[in-house]
């Protein structure tokens, strides 16, 4: 069987190969291992081989890994993935260095208000559902621009940019990452401090290589290093 150490070098030998396709350099593209429903022990072993960002998507899970014995010391940089709802904010704020999943103006009104609570300042992303399904949370992409105009007002957080998961559909893939990019161009021009606007999350253990070749700044990739849940 494959070690986690063997399936990261392999996963790092990818997008350095899709970085060269698409004529980037292999440092604008950052690679948060999703260790939701793996172990502590999993995650150390990813840590030892070098990998430092990890994605999380679920609340408690989290927060009982942050206090598992194996990790509790280390410096790693969390992402929370999942789907946020207004409830758990106070439970992970301060504690992720981005929160992937807002879709919500009112979450993010929370968060900001747990950020200024607690003198914090909070880094995350709009989730945006670019294939339409509605199995999928995210704004629709005609919402984000007025969606984000409300969010930008808001104290302690700062929105970096855009995430989202494409439709399995191999056709449409790469045609939603491009529709996520361009949204994120289009926002960047009504955005007061269009710096900051530096990110898209997108981009799974199936889909990445597509969704450099579109711009990705973060992907998200779990089965390719942990193995099938």
């Amino acid at each position: 069987m494959e070690s986690i150490a063997s399936n990261l070098a392999e996963v790092r030998e990818q997008i350095a190969s899709a970085c060269r396709k698409a004529g980037r350099s292999g440092n604008e593209v950052r690679l948060i291992a999703v260790s939701k429903t793996k172990s502590a022990g999993a995650v150390r072993q990813a840590w030892d081989a070098g990998q430092i960002e990890f994605g999380e998507s679920y609340v408690q899970e989290f927060l009982e890994k942050l206090d598992a014995p194996e990790l509790s010391e280390l410096p790693l940089s969390w992402h929370f993935i999942g789907h946020l709802q207004s409830n758990k904010v106070r439970q992970i704020a301060g504690k992720v260095s981005m929160i992937h999943g807002i879709d919500k103006v009112s979450t993010a009104e929370e968060l900001s208000r747990r950020a200024v609570q607690n003198d914090i300042l909070v880094d995350y992303l709009l989730e945006v559902n670019v294939s339409g399904e509605g199995s999928k949370y995210g704004l629709d992409p005609a919402s984000v621009m007025p969606a984000a105009e409300q969010c930008f007002a808001l104290p302690g957080i700062r929105l970096r940019g855009l995430m989202t998961i494409a439709s399995p559909e191999p056709s449409a893939t790469r045609r939603q990452f491009a529709q996520l990019r361009q949204t994120l161009e289009k926002l960047r021009t009504e955005a007061p401090e269009p710096t900051l606007l530096t990110e898209l999350s997108m981009g799974m253990s199936g889909d990445f290589e597509e969704a450099i070749l579109e711009g990705s700044t973060m992907i998200r990739i779990g089965t390719a290093i942990f193995g099938w849940r």
